[in-house]
């Protein structure tokens, strides 16, 4: 019966539908109802006639405006399946009933040229990275081809192919409604609400099986590789940032563990919290995931519409499923769009993209590319499919698979990154509020770097009652009546007074200054007060993007993350500028530290999960504003 109501609907060229297939379980879900677009998030209807309804939302990139971030907007619709029936299919019989000819490609290839890609890489590293604007920044290219084939076969016999052949996907899915047809497999759940829990997943750091599949001493090559560790920590910090505008306990991250796929094996961490937001709510406050945007994510976003050629469509969006609970609300359950492929009339595209970051190279990240698509397209079926690197060579038995996260090398190498990290971060942190500060007031000033979430949870804990305003609306009136102000990090050249959010936050700094008035001033804005105070401003020979350093701040030696373009520098050995203590590299010169009366500054981020010392630190800088 229900494999005869999936016939019939693929059979109706107007029926609308839904299939995924969650990582372990034994069936696939089938959801049909009535397509609905709407405008906004909110828009969303959980609700029809006074009834909870189960909802399932392709949410475009172009939605990322509602957080106030630019974007091409092609007009993807936000659209919204109204679920009427949803239904339980037998794997092992649905793989018997969906078509199994290969589905050939013609005119493929991608629609940017290699060497035009790696000139964009260039750019981007040179004049993005390279003049502070973020960490790293992910811009993407598209395979494209034509099929011969009815768009919805080919979309069926594609999915039996995941199916069949890929491993390790959080979901596999095909989505059919009017004039969108998608089909993949996403490795990632972005974000995911039940019960009052919120997980995300922060996946970075891609090892392509080489030929006979993944090895012990293949994978313990790539899992010695700083690059990817670095990548998986920035992303780690990034989604902490978002963990702490929806989570009252600001996130605690577990792991790191192996992401095992047929032929990529991924390395990931998990983010949890509680939060008593609308599902649409922690949605929107998590657009979208920093493995396919970059970082800082509001920057990010405005880079990408500055060197990509054109709109995103779903790449990068989610695909949300909202389910009622017994609580009368909504679950969720939103993995990313990665791994897809997208149908129209006859044309297929593929959308993948590399992640840029200080030390990339152009070529590399081309290569990256091929390789992202030809993962897709060989799950697919639509290319040969790379079955050398899904074998398993080492497997105890034949067709036997064995997870290489059992190898007690692999699982020490994997450990061994937490001994970097913030035990802040990776301790439960509970709701205990009632630190040195408690009964003073702090504004944190956001400069587009949503490191001031995490900062301002830090700050909770230490007893601040913390507002977060953003730098273009926040009054004079209401730093007048803060008992502290933390003028925020965020992207750009701190010489750069033409620059709006620049001038503004130099008006900040310089109004507490001659205030007498408490005051942190951390990275770009550590970088304004350093100016303020005469020190010269100078960039990095190669930006501090997710490094970490142990570095001397005011008689302790302190273990924290940099993400920093540019430094203000001193004449090595110097402890002082006027009546300004001055905490330097002895070598270079580079400030890691400032404080005088009623003022203290940090070039680092106290708040990154890099910053071992974070908490410590930044409560002696505070007790020295607060003095």
């Amino acid at each position: 019966m229900t494999l005869s109501r999936l016939a019939e609907l693929a059979a109706d060229r107007d029926a609308s539908f839904v299939l995924i297939a969650r990582d372990g379980a034994d069936t696939v879900e089938l959801l049909t109802g009535d397509v609905v677009d709407v405008d906004l998030l909110a828009d969303i209807p959980l609700t029809v006639d006074g009834a909870a309804r189960e909802v399932f939302a392709m949410v475009p990139y172009r939605q990322v405006r509602e957080r106030g971030f630019v974007a091409q907007d092609d007009g993807a619709p936000l659209r919204c399946v109204i679920v009427h029936e949803h239904l339980h299919l037998p794997t092992r019989e649905l793989l018997a009933d969906l078509p199994k000819t290969s589905v050939p490609l013609r005119d493929q290839g991608f629609d940017i040229a290699d060497d035009e890609y790696a000139r964009i890489v260039e750019t981007v590293i040179a004049d993005e990275i390279g003049r502070g604007e973020g960490a790293n920044f992910v811009i993407r290219r598209d395979f494209t081809a034509h099929i011969d084939v009815d768009d919805r076969t080919a979309a069926l016999t594609w999915f039996r192919a995941l199916l069949t052949h890929e491993r390790g996907a959080y979901w596999t899915f095909a989505v059919f409604t009017p004039g969108h047809i998608s089909v993949g497999a996403s490795p990632e759940a972005h974000v995911v609400a039940r019960e009052g829990v919120v997980t995300m997943n922060p996946i970075s750091g891609t090892f392509r099986h080489p030929a006979g599949g993944a090895t012990r001493e293949t994978l313990v090559e790539f899992l010695s590789s700083t690059k990817e560790t670095e990548e998986l920590f920035m992303v780690v910090d990034e989604e902490l940032k978002m963990m702490s505008a929806v989570c009252s306990d600001g996130g605690r991250i577990t792991g790191p563990h192996l992401k095992e796929m047929s032929r990529l094996t991924h390395t990931e961490y998990m983010l949890r919290g509680r939060s008593r937001l609308d599902p649409r709510d922690i949605l929107r406050e998590t657009m979208f995931a920093p493995t396919v945007t970059g970082s800082p994510m509001q920057n990010a976003c405005a880079v990408i519409r500055r060197h990509e050629r054109k709109p995103r469509g779903y790449y990068s969006g989610v695909a949300a499923l909202f389910t009622p609970n017994d609580d009368g609300g909504h679950d969720l359950d939103a993995p990313i769009l990665i791994r897809t492929v997208y149908l129209e009339n006859g044309t297929l595209s593929v959308p993948v993209g590399a992640t840029l970051v200080r030390h990339s190279d152009p070529h590399g990240e081309v290569s990256e590319t091929h390789g992202k698509a030809a993962g897709v397209l060989g799950a697919i079926g639509a290319i040969d499919r790379d079955s050398v690197a899904e074998a398993r060579s080492d497997a105890d038995a034949p067709g036997e698979t064995r997870s290489l996260a059992d190898d007690p090398l692999v699982a020490e190498l994997l450990s061994s990154r937490n001994s970097r990290l913030a035990d802040f971060w990776l301790n439960p942190q509970g709701d205990d509020f009632t630190g040195p500060f408690a009964g003073r007031t702090a504004v944190v000033v956001d400069a587009e770097d949503r490191f001031t979430t995490m900062l301002a949870h830090q700050l909770r804990h230490l007893g601040l009652d913390v507002t977060i305003a953003q730098w273009s609306e926040v009054q004079d009136a209401d730093l007048d009546a803060a008992d502290l102000v933390i003028a925020g990090p965020g992207p750009g050249d701190p010489r750069d007074g033409a620059n709006d959010r620049i001038a503004r936050m130099r008006e900040i700094v310089a109004r507490r200054l001659d205030q007498t008035a408490p005051l942190l001033a951390v990275c770009l804005s550590h970088q304004i007060l350093a100016d303020r105070l005469g020190i010269d401003l100078a960039p990095l020979d190669t930006p501090h993007q997710g490094l970490q350093k142990a570095v001397p701040v005011f008689g302790e030696d302190a273990s924290i993350g940099f993400y920093n373009t540019f430094t203000a520098r001193v004449a090595p050995g110097t402890t002082k500028v006027g009546d300004a203590g001055v905490s330097a590299d002895p070598a270079t010169g580079d400030v890691y530290a400032l404080r005088g009366e009623r003022f203290a500054s940090v070039q680092g981020h106290l708040e990154s999960i890099l910053s071992r010392d974070g908490i410590r630190t930044l409560e002696r800088l505070v007790t020295q504003a607060l003095a």
